[in-house]
């Protein structure tokens, strides 16, 4: 199996834009050997700013930018763009409603040695719950660059999500991207498994695992958590009746519960959420805290089981 950096894909997707879009511009926050972006920095120095330690100041700066009509893409890790700068996040980007990209490295646990404090596992949560912001999680490389370049088109403030480890390189994510649009990998009657972001090849297998067992298994990759894919997610609790979403981030207002807010409203059905537990990550290899904090295969298929073995008793009209 192939594995790449979701960042990477971020950085090759500018590079693209950049040869066909003079206006980009893209903003870092001294970090950019870690974003990658400094291999941005050495074909287009002129349209690169490093903003130093003062990602507040970037996101304003971004923000002044697209004002001008430039294409800022700012990047950071997850947890200093909605943690550390979320007061320009909402205030000088998301309420506006300006063309500010923001792309966002080093998410969720398998950041891996640099420990909780950069560990952002709440980022989902955080850039979601602004009105006007859009929510982007590829699941691998490939995906990562169609989202970058997908997000280019859009107008308005999209939140990037990329990790800092090697994934792997799943190709039934690589046909067409559309924000807002979810992916059916795998079709089924029996239960339905959401994944966004990395989680997707430990979705995959857990729906191989359970096709063994004679279980008939969906699985629907949701690359845009917000806006979600409303028609995917009840048509998946229509016709499977359960459903287990699968993220690498709390199963705090994310992926997990933007599904169950659309099943409850529009056709209740059993849902389990597979992520972090409302708990800060450690420091470790990425494979260590998958284990550790649940993030597996089996942990998919273990709530898959309690699921498929629940009696289902509400009543459809």
């Amino acid at each position: 199996m192939e594995y790449k950096q979701t960042r990477m894909g971020y950085v090759d997707g500018l590079l693209e834009l950049a040869r066909s879009t003079p206006n980009l511009v893209v903003l870092d926050a001294d970090v950019a050997k870690a974003t990658k972006t400094a291999e941005f920095e050495a074909v287009y120095p002129d349209r690169f700013f490093n903003c130093g330690v003062q990602e507040q100041n970037m996101l304003s700066v971004a923000a002044g930018l697209a004002l001008e009509g430039f294409l800022p893409f700012a990047s950071t890790f997850g947890v200093f763009a909605t943690c550390r700068a979320g007061d320009q996040l909402r205030n000088s980007i998301a309420y506006p409603k300006l063309n500010v990209k923001i792309g966002a490295t080093h998410c969720g646990i398998s950041t891996g040695g640099d420990g909780a404090s950069h560990q952002s596992i709440e980022d989902i949560a955080i850039a979601r719950s602004f009105p006007n912001m859009t929510v982007l999680v590829p699941g691998d490389y490939e995906e990562a660059k169609q989202c970058t370049l997908a997000a280019a088109r859009f107008k308005g403030p999209v939140y990037l999500r990329f990790g800092r480890d090697a994934y792997p390189v799943v190709k039934e994510l690589h046909a067409k991207f559309e924000i807002g649009k979810g992916k059916l990998l795998r079709n089924g009657n029996d239960l339905t498994i959401i994944t966004t972001g990395v989680m997707v090849s430990e979705g995959l297998i857990a729906a191989d695992i359970l096709a063994g067992e004679n279980y008939d298994v969906r699985v629907v990759h949701m690359p845009t958590i917000k806006p979600i894919d409303r028609d995917a997610i009840v048509a998946s609790a229509i016709e499977t009746k359960r459903i287990v979403t699968v993220e690498e981030h709390s199963v705090i207002g994310g992926l997990g519960e933007a599904v169950a807010g659309v099943v409850s409203e529009m056709c209740p059905c059993f849902v389990k959420r597979i992520g972090v537990k409302d708990v800060f990550g450690e420091s470790g290899e990425a494979n260590e805290l998958f284990d550790k904090y649940g993030l597996r295969a089996a942990n998919i298929v273990d709530a898959a089981k309690q699921l498929l073995e629940t009696e289902i008793y509400i009543e459809r009209k």
